[in-house]
């Protein structure tokens, strides 16, 4: 756990392009979605940014003269949202083959790992946690977006999609690690790959404290806490799509964990094992969420069943306690010569003593049985 555990405490969820994360200038010298592009040389970076084109340059002079096929310099160009026409250049200067070129350019892509002859494309769902003060019908508590990674011999090239994720911090912490890095772009893939899943497991935790929170309001002896049914499905909308993005990665870290891939130096597969169990228990986490707030879901429907027929109980027992004044007063209001107790002195008192009495004892029957 030693060298990639250390990059955590680093690597923090970025903004959409900051200051410091401002692409290369367009043209034939750069490229306007190009975020950063340099070479590593035995782990350690050589000069600062340079264009895609100098890089491969430098990469395979390096190679030509270590006359090592698969030696330990690379070139990592990391991209943001690039269109068709910033990624063409690219894809052909490193032969990437089109379907991936493809997934990358529009996104809206499945976690999934692809070979393509010597290549290795990668695709990964970030997540973020969006704040919000109180849960609604229409919040958004899962933010998603997308990295692709193509790895190869002599390159590693990020393309990542959406306002977060970004790989400016990791690219720095892996820079401080050369021992690491020198280890060539399948340690770049894992440290993304650690990434990913780390942010994964700082939504699930916040996730936690949204489920718990709508458990008590659900069971709580306050009508008023008690949530609609529409704040319950909205979150576990949220949890459905970040199990969209959770889920279909374990396949592939077990993949890059398990099987022998000379793409992915040795020592650093041992580590996709360590990925792979991260990952594994984000997915146990997020099922758990999703039954739970499936029983939420069912408990809420069924305190509202029975609080209806609470109130139908209640509405019908009032309802017969008042027929009897309404009968009574009705038969008195035919205005007929001859009633009993028409023209005696204490008629009235009696007749309103009388429903009063009637009155009483229907309530206490309706409330000795619950029902008020």
């Amino acid at each position: 756990m030693s060298m990639i555990r250390d990059l955590r405490a680093a690597v923090r969820p970025g903004r959409r392009r900051s200051t410091s994360d401002e692409p290369l200038a367009r043209g034939e010298q750069g490229n306007s979605a190009v975020v950063d592009c340099a070479v590593y040389r035995d782990g350690r970076r050589s000069g600062s940014r340079c264009t895609p084109r100098e890089a491969v340059r430098q990469v395979r002079q390096v190679r030509e003269l270590s006359g090592e096929e698969n030696g330990s310099a690379f070139v990592w160009i990391g991209l943001h949202e690039p269109t068709e026409e910033e990624f063409e250049g690219i894809a052909k200067r490193f032969g990437l083959h089109p379907l991936a070129v493809e997934d990358a350019v529009h996104a809206h892509q499945r976690p999934k790992l692809e070979r393509y002859d010597d290549i290795l494309f990668t695709v990964f769902k970030t997540v973020r946690y969006v704040e919000h003060e109180e849960l609604t019908a229409a919040s958004e508590v899962v933010d998603t977006g997308e990295i692709m990674v193509f790895t190869g011999a002599e390159f590693v090239i990020t393309v990542r999609h959406g306002g977060h994720g970004s790989l400016r911090a990791l690219r720095r912490a892996l820079e401080q690690d050369e021992a690491l890095l020198a280890k060539g772009p399948s340690a770049v893939l894992h440290a993304i790959a650690d990434q990913v899943v780390d942010g994964y497991l700082a939504v699930a935790d916040a996730l936690q404290t949204d489920v718990d929170e709508m458990e008590l309001d659900v069971f709580s002896n306050d009508r008023r806490k008690s949530p609609d049914a529409g704040r319950i499905y909205q979150l576990k909308r949220e949890v459905l799509e970040f199990k969209r993005a959770s889920a279909p990665l374990l396949r592939p870290m077990q993949l890059l964990s398990e099987r022998p891939n000379r793409l992915v130096d040795p020592e650093v597969q041992k580590y996709f094992r360590d990925v792979a169990d991260h990952l594994a228990r984000v997915n146990e986490l997020v099922s758990g969420f999703d039954e739970l707030l499936n029983s939420i879901l069912q408990a809420n429907l069924a305190q509202v069943t029975v609080v209806q027929n609470e109130d139908m109980r209640k509405i019908t027992a009032w309802a017969a306690i008042l027929a009897v004044p309404t009968m009574i007063t009705g038969v008195y209001g035919m205005n007929f010569t001859h009633m009993p107790e028409l023209h005696w002195k204490y008629g009235y008192p009696l007749v309103l003593g009388a429903i009063v009495a009637i009155c009483a004892a229907i309530y206490r029957g309706f409330k000795k049985n619950g029902w008020l």
